[in-house]
């Protein structure tokens, strides 16, 4: 019985630069191993081990397939056919990226007795480079076709494109999926989508001025974040059209910097003198890809989270503007206010160029694409420069929100979110912080019940008075940047650096990191607030307190002020280590007047049970 395996497969791969063409091997899985993805918003990943039943050699599957490996589709002696891959050199390693396969029916065992290819080649790499650099490559018969073999340096010449979105010159590398791209490819080419574009941002620090901008691209397998500099922003800027498809090529992939991005990718595109950008008119590349929340569900996303969003604009405020304590300029901003057919609203602020620009007249449906949810009035969201807005998408989710609308939603009374320290209720309703009074637990309960002592992190709302406020070291100087870095800089005697952003500043932003101990009847715990929750403790920010400190002002009597106050904090209690001891670190999330007519009824209703 002949093999139904593609032979000769890891071989060809092995030896060629690129994915061989016209190509659809039959190959067996004998191994799936799962990778944990290396952070809390990346996926994980699946690395396969495939055999043509004369060798095996390495592979990952796109993470679209996923599903196929958790449902046993994929899974140990699975025959599959690729029908979409395409090959990448890691550290002197091949490796197959799987981005579309089929199964092939088979209910036998492992095929042959394959054997590693990368041993092989390394124990005929001697005898390999003793031939002449220009000796012809000889074409090698794979499973019943004939494939060109390409030497590792790279392809021999130039590949045109052709019909729909063909290159109008030689391409300089393989047609790579994003997700495919990694530092270790020289050559490559994407086809992609730009779903965001930044405006030019201008910066100065100790090497002198610049400019700088960033886009995303977007094709079938994921997202990359690119940048330019200086020259690349006169080159590409103005060509870099949002919506529109283009093919990039030389250009760096480096680490990304996660803190300037919310795309998830590990890899980012940084732009150089050598990059070519051209425009594709192929249209099959997909458009941006949403995970909506209802407006409804942001009560229950955590403040600084970044989510997609859809609504009607129901009102549009008034142009106005803040002053940026980092250069003393008035900054556009704007507030429009959202609604979703779940019955609640919401407000979003625009800043800079698109709260000067923005216009709707005619209350249009807007999908937003990682927006920041704020908790100023209960729940708020911001669109900063790594956000995006499209306008009347064509997307199912915008032509049912404009058909509810048209037709109920002009006359719904839309609940608004509010600080929950105004939304106190009876004693069946909710009290200080949101939580029900028989909810509350005590300081003893939190130690009693170990809370934060596991791996987990965990979260309790408490009520108890301030006993004690260190004023040695109340706040930290960060970062003046108005899109909110807060990040610690340092004075570096010409001026504060901040290395997050790459910027100088005359004079920092002074923060809250506030250390309190905290007491009710049945013990006491040291919580530590920062700036939002702070600031509604001392009833002052901490750079007017610091401002004050500098200019030999007694600000004694603020913490006295502080201190007595009774009120409700929501908590997060984590597991820390000091010198070499696990302790528990309880951090303030949010803090809130305490709700005594919740609380004298709940107390009611139990003296009232404990009578019966």
């Amino acid at each position: 019985m002949s093999s139904p395996l593609t032979a000769g497969f890891c071989e060809l791969v092995f030896n060629s630069a690129d994915a061989p063409e016209n190509v659809t091997p039959t190959l067996q899985v004998l191994s799936v191993k799962k990778i944990n993805a290396p952070g809390a918003s990346g996926q994980d990943r699946y690395r396969l081990i495939l055999s043509d039943g004369k060798h095996f050699i390495q592979a990952m599957i796109a993470t679209q397939l996923n599903g196929m490996v958790e449902s046993k589709e994929i899974d140990k002696n699975v025959l599959i056919k690729l029908t979409g891959y395409v090959t990448n050199a890691v550290q002197g390693r091949k490796l197959v990226i799987i981005l579309q396969l089929e199964t092939v029916p088979w209910n036998g065992d492992k095929i042959g007795n394959p054997t590693n290819i990368e041993q092989q080649q390394q124990q005929g790499n001697q005898s390999s480079t003793s031939a002449a650099p220009q000796q012809a490559v000889p074409k090698q018969e794979v499973g019943g076709f004939q494939a060109r073999q390409q030497s590792t340096a790279g392809r021999g010449g130039a590949r045109a494109g052709a019909g729909a979105g063909g290159r109008g010159k030689a391409e300089v590398g393989p047609l790579y999926p994003i997700e495919g791209l990694s530092p270790y490819q020289n050559k490559w080419t994407i086809k992609a989508r730009v779903t965001q574009k930044s405006d030019i941002k201008h910066y100065s620090n100790q090497r002198g001025e610049g400019k700088l901008f960033s886009v995303t691209f977007m094709d079938e397998t994921g997202e990359i974040r690119a940048t330019g500099f200086n020259e690349a922003v006169d080159n590409f800027y103005n060509l870099l059209e949002e919506g529109k498809v283009f093919f990039v090529s030389r250009a760096r992939i480096n680490i990304a910097k996660k803190q300037f991005s919310n795309v998830n990718n590990e890899y980012e595109i940084m732009f150089e003198n050598q990059t070519e950008i051209e425009p594709c008119d192929d249209d099959t590349v997909p458009q941006v890809k949403y995970s909506f929340k209802g407006i409804d569900q942001l009560g229950e996303t955590q403040k600084d989270e970044l989510c997609d969003v859809i609504g009607v604009v129901r009102e549009v405020g008034e142009l106005g503007s803040v002053t940026s304590k980092a250069t003393n300029k008035p900054f556009a901003k704007r507030d429009i206010q959202l609604v979703d057919s779940s019955g609640h609203s919401v407000r979003l602020t625009l800043w800079g160029k698109q709260a000067e620009t923005f216009s709707a007249d005619d209350q249009p449906v807007i999908a937003f694409k990682g927006v920041k949810v704020g908790d100023f009035g209960g729940r708020s969201l911001s669109m900063f420069s790594s956000a995006t807005m499209s306008v009347n998408p064509d997307i199912p989710e915008a032509h049912q929100l404009r058909g509810w609308f048209d037709a109920e939603g002009r006359n719904t009374q839309f609940q608004q979110y509010t600080n929950s320290m105004n939304n106190a209720s009876g004693a069946g309703g909710a009290g200080a912080g949101g939580v029900k009074p028989s909810e509350l637990k005590t300081i003893g309960e939190a130690k009693d019940e170990g809370l934060g002592m596991s791996e987990k992190t965990d979260y309790f709302t408490t009520s108890a008075t301030i006993a004690f406020v260190k004023q040695e070291t109340f706040s930290y100087p960060a970062c003046a940047n108005p899109e909110g870095c807060n990040k610690k800089v340092v004075d570096d005697g010409t001026g504060w650096m901040c290395e997050k952003c790459d910027r100088k500043w005359d004079a920092p932003i002074h923060r809250y990191i506030l250390s309190m101990n905290v007491m009710d009847h049945t013990g006491s715990f040291w919580i530590t607030a920062f700036n939002e929750q702070a600031e509604q403790i001392m009833d002052v920010s901490a750079n007017e307190l610091m401002r004050l400190k500098d200019e030999g002002s007694d600000i004694n009597s603020y913490f006295q002020k502080a201190t007595g106050k009774t009120l409700a904090f929501q908590m997060m209690a984590k597991q820390d280590s000091f010198n070499d001891q696990p302790r528990v670190r309880y951090q303030c999330r949010k803090v809130n007047a305490p709700d005594y007519v919740s609380a004298s009824a709940h107390l009611i209703a139990l003296i009232n049970s404990m009578n019966v």
